[in-house]
């Protein structure tokens, strides 16, 4: 059984502690002092440690510090929880592989345990010959399933296995040519990573996040489930939804497409909007359900001759930007990144692509041909906007409590993005990427 260590001098851990319990096949360890969480980690030897930075006398800091300089605690992940960009800093000096906010969500908190414990997960796996994996969550869970599988047949290293980005060129997505156990889904939130076979994982030691893709990974079977996806606390349920709404959207900016992919993608922007207005109905399943199967349809698409979201330049930078917002802040969830990124781009880049921005302003009812076609762009970063303020969603970067200092980190995880960028291009617009960017806040 894997084994996790909180350590902290009063509740900061006290309730999540219970759900580690409910929700993991973790064991749980606890102490209250920096000499009995050494004691403690030094005995048990936990796969993975939670520090409390602001402890009185030996602070987590410290704690850290003191393991990170034992050989047996070196290569073990420890996350520091703390405030503040003086106590990241204290804690990347003290050796920390993460740093989480104090105000975390339990999601927050399940996202970072499971993505430091992807690699036992395989191990748990291996061990037990396992012949099907069944993933139960949202799209985090979903995507570190997929990486178990691909861990679990893939014989060389890490670092091999996931896009490459070489100084000049394109991107390489590396072939995975051993044969995957078969995935389940089960669906806590809507998500697009549903019926993928890609995945993106966080990483603290590179300067972008490590991207695995291989087609034999896509679940063999997903579930909808009323009461599953009820568990899923309402924050989550809106922020998951305004990520399946926007891509919705940003699919309509399309200029060509064959009738089958303008069917899915008409409907799924219809479900999803539908369901964004009743999300709030905490007892009712129908409009989570709804945005599942938006974000089934944005997928399916794919199949039928589309691409995962359109090429205009601002549906393609309001990607790269938000994947990198919210993986280097762990309090923003990706809906709140790509709502709070998508009326500055619009306003930015929109001309590059007139015709695009007419479609999506014409589809929130902000556009039609009797209007000069060079105002598309700024009636649809309005109408954009809009749309998501009305639904409680953010529209700067600055309401997400992310400093403006962050911005150069942010643009250079920006420039390694597959998805969005494959051949590079946004390397030889860095400039204006990073005028762009901090016009948002």
């Amino acid at each position: 059984m894997r084994s996790v260590l909180l350590v902290d001098n009063g509740t900061l851990f006290r309730d999540v502690a219970r759900s580690v319990l409910r929700r993991t096949n973790c064991q749980v360890l606890t102490a209250s002092t920096g000499a009995e969480a050494l004691s403690v980690a030094r005995r048990a030897k936990p796969d993975l440690v939670f520090l409390d930075a602001g402890m009185p006398g030996m602070t987590g800091v410290d704690i850290c510090r003191v393991l990170k300089a034992e050989k047996q605690f070196s290569h073990r992940p420890i996350v520091l929880v703390g405030e503040g960009e003086k106590e990241r800093a204290e804690g990347e000096r003290a050796g920390a592989d993460e740093f989480l906010s104090r105000s975390y969500s339990e999601e927050e908190f399940f996202e970072t345990l499971r993505r430091h414990l992807n690699v036992f997960a395989r191990d748990a796996a291996r061990a037990a010959n396992a012949d099907l994996l069944i993933a139960v969550g949202a799209g985090s869970v979903i995507q570190a399933t997929r990486v178990v599988a691909i861990l679990l047949a893939e014989q060389r290293p890490v670092e091999e296995l996931i896009t490459q980005y070489p100084e000049h060129g394109a991107a390489v997505s590396p072939k995975l040519m051993a044969p995957k156990i078969p995935i389940i889904n089960v669906l806590t939130a809507a998500t697009s990573a549903q019926n993928r076979a890609g995945s993106a994982v966080k990483s603290e030691n590179m300067d972008h996040r490590m991207e695995f893709f291989d087609p034999k990974t896509r679940p063999v079977a997903l579930f909808w489930d009323a009461d599953a996806l009820l568990t899923a606390p309402l924050t989550l349920a809106r922020d998951t939804g305004a990520a399946v709404l926007w891509r919705a959207l940003m699919n309509l900016g399309t200029t060509v497409m064959n009738p089958l992919v303008e069917g899915d993608r008409r409907q799924a922007f219809r479900l999803a909007r539908r369901a964004m207005t009743r999300i709030d109905e905490v007892q009712d399943a129908g409009p989570r359900i709804d945005l599942c199967a938006a974000a089934f349809l944005q997928n399916r698409d794919a199949d039928e001759g589309g691409t995962m979201f359109e090429r205009h330049w601002a549906g393609r930078v309001i990607y790269a930007f938000a994947a990198a917002l919210f993986n280097l802040h762990p309090q923003v969830s990706q809906g709140a990144a790509n709502c709070a990124l998508s009326g500055t781009v619009i306003r930015k880049l929109g001309a590059r692509n007139l015709q695009e921005m007419a479609r999506i302003a014409q589809a929130l009812d902000a556009w039609n041909e009797n209007a000069p076609l060079e105002s598309a762009p700024q009636r649809a970063a309005d109408a954009v906007d809009a749309l998501f303020r009305d639904l409680g969603m953010p529209t700067r970067v600055g309401q997400l409590d992310v400093p403006k200092e962050n911005a150069e980190r942010m643009l250079e995880h920006a420039l390694k993005n597959f998805n969005a960028d494959p051949r590079r291009e946004f390397l030889r617009e860095r400039d204006l990427l990073r005028e762009v960017l901090l016009a948002a806040w």
